[in-house]
């Protein structure tokens, strides 16, 4: 039997944590060490983004997460034991990369529910601008 996309959602959904955004915001503004790591596409990240989200796209999230890998990102392959909040447009994607990065051993990761678009929905702080970190 084949797996449609909801199918690998619906299944990364059942093994990882969801945030919802007002959760999340409550953390940030109570300071809590948080590694939010955006893993949507460049022009997706330019035209809106939470402020001090690391972009490291769906597609390269293995290889910035594995600190062997020359696509390597020290952010987030140093970030095993931290807390971190993976966000995408509508928590689909994020979900499937929160359930990578448990599989890949990291201990504390969460997915946004409802992603971005939650998050502006809820009128939450967002910024434009294309990123200027450094990607995998």
């Amino acid at each position: 039997m084949s797996k449609s996309l909801s199918d690998f959602i619906k299944e990364a959904r059942e093994r990882v944590e969801e945030v919802s955004a007002d959760d999340l915001q409550e953390a940030l503004e109570e300071g809590e060490d948080l590694l939010l790591v955006d893993i949507r596409e460049p022009y997706e990240y330019e035209k809106a983004h939470i402020p001090g989200s690391l972009l490291i796209p769906r597609g390269m999230l293995e290889g910035a997460a594995d600190p062997n890998n020359p696509h390597r990102i020290e952010a987030l392959y140093t970030a095993k034991d931290r807390a971190i909040v993976v966000l995408c447009n509508t928590g689909g994607r994020s979900a499937m990369a929160a359930d990578t990065l448990q599989q890949m051993g990291f201990g504390k990761v969460r997915s946004l529910s409802g992603g971005l678009k939650m998050w502006e929905a809820e009128d939450y702080e967002m910024a434009a601008g294309a990123y200027e970190g450094q990607l995998p």
